[in-house]
């Protein structure tokens, strides 16, 4: 398991990002499925950097786990508002853009582009994990 601990900002969406994709380069990750998981990391660490500690800015812990699978395992930590994403409805894309409501549409696409995602506020903490086979 490797782990990286970074301010919660948009600007450290990149060096999430990197973080992790060194971590599926070591692990034989195809090109197509680090592509989703990079769309994940934009959208789950976006929302942590502008949702968790609004207005202020606080840590946010990504932690990237291999196992035998396999399958990757990300792990997004922070210590911001307690917040499930997976609590909402997902949006009805038979709806225009127009007609849709404002939000839900990338953790929509990150639970339909990922095996599992699962969320839990802990000790203070909110725990969102995603799971994809490589």
């Amino acid at each position: 398991m490797k782990e990286l601990t970074v301010d919660a900002t948009v600007e450290n969406i990149a060096t999430v990002t990197e973080f992790v994709n060194a971590q599926l380069e070591q692990s034989g990750c195809p090109p197509k499925i680090q592509m989703q998981i990079d769309i994940a990391i934009d959208e789950l660490f976006g929302n942590i950097a502008h949702y968790a500690y609004d207005p202020d800015v606080g840590p946010a812990t990504v932690r990237v786990e291999v196992d035998e699978e396999p399958c990757v395992i990300i792990t997004f930590i922070d210590n911001g508002v307690p917040y499930d994403p997976l609590g909402k409805e997902d949006p009805d894309i038979t709806l225009s853009a127009e007609e849709r409501g404002i939000g839900g549409l990338g953790v929509y696409m990150v639970k339909k582009s990922m095996d599992d995602i699962s969320y839990e506020y802990r000790d203070g903490q909110n725990i969102l994990r995603i799971k994809k086979r490589i």
